[in-house]
């Protein structure tokens, strides 16, 4: 097989898999409730196989410095997250996704002037994530209406998540790690359930699962610090084995606790 086949393989399955997590991610949120899509759609589903691919390509430094990036990046995704809960409350889909995206850009682009260290996007971690999981907790709780059947959903779903891959994987030797690794946590997933589900469900519904994925992302941005901090001393692999471990075990324990009645 030549070089450029096992790419093209490599990159098809890449992108297969991460479809196919967020297609999984909309039927549970339908199915078994707006937390268990919620805990689905925030594991390292479309973030995960463009590392991997990455750390092919790239040494241990890039990937630290790119987990780095992501994690300045995942904070905007909270205030992302909780900008859509609030314009779904009354907005249809594309005013409110809209509206959102807006406000994922400013978030972002107020971030690119500081000279970001891993410290400093823990502390901006630590200040976002308690008032977005504070202003979203109204929002958690809706119900989801009978969805309506489409013949272009599945493929549809699929095809929003690929693209993401597809373009960490292309774009990633020309923008360097510091735009890397705001490409590979640009809210894709959220931003696919929200299209999919907003029409499916209601907008409420869709804000439900929404909401709850705020405290996912908490998750998330434990599993990037570990991956920046672990990333050059036990290596690119191992370092990210780390964070999936970290970004799952939380995610667990949030269901377990919800289910509990023990806030999270």
């Amino acid at each position: 097989m030549t070089v450029d086949a096992a790419f093209l393989l490599a990159l098809a399955f890449k992108m297969g898999v991460t479809a196919a997590f967020v297609v999984l991610a909309s039927f549970a949120a339908e199915r078994g409730g707006p937390l268990v899509g919620a805990m689905i759609a925030t594991l390292p589903i479309s973030a995960g196989p463009a590392y991997v691919f990455l750390a092919f390509e790239h040494g241990s430094d890039f990937i630290a410095a790119s987990a780095l990036s992501s994690l300045v990046t995942n904070a905007a995704t909270a205030v992302y997250a909780l900008a859509y809960a609030a314009l779904a409350q009354r907005a249809g889909a594309f005013a409110s996704i809209a509206g959102a995206l807006l406000v994922w850009c400013a978030a972002w682009f107020a971030t690119r002037g500081i000279e970001w260290t891993l410290a400093r996007a823990c502390g901006l971690t630590l200040v976002v994530f308690p008032v977005c999981l504070v202003l979203s907790s109204r929002f958690r709780h809706a119900p989801l209406r009978a969805p309506t059947r489409r013949w272009f959903d599945l493929p549809l779903r699929a095809g929003l998540v690929a693209i993401l891959v597809l373009l960490v994987v292309v774009l990633s030797p020309y923008v360097g790690p510091a735009l890397t690794g705001m490409l590979a946590v640009f809210p894709v997933v959220l931003t696919s359930l929200m299209v999919i589900l907003h029409p499916r469900v209601g907008g409420r519904g869709a804000a439900a699962v929404i909401a709850n994925a705020i405290s996912g992302l908490v998750g998330f941005a434990l599993a990037l610090a570990a991956l920046a901090l672990a990333a050059v001393p036990l290596g690119a692999f191992a370092a990210m084995a780390l964070a999936l471990a970290i970004s799952i075990g939380w995610n667990v324990m949030v269901f377990t606790a919800r289910r509990r009645g023990i806030p999270i």
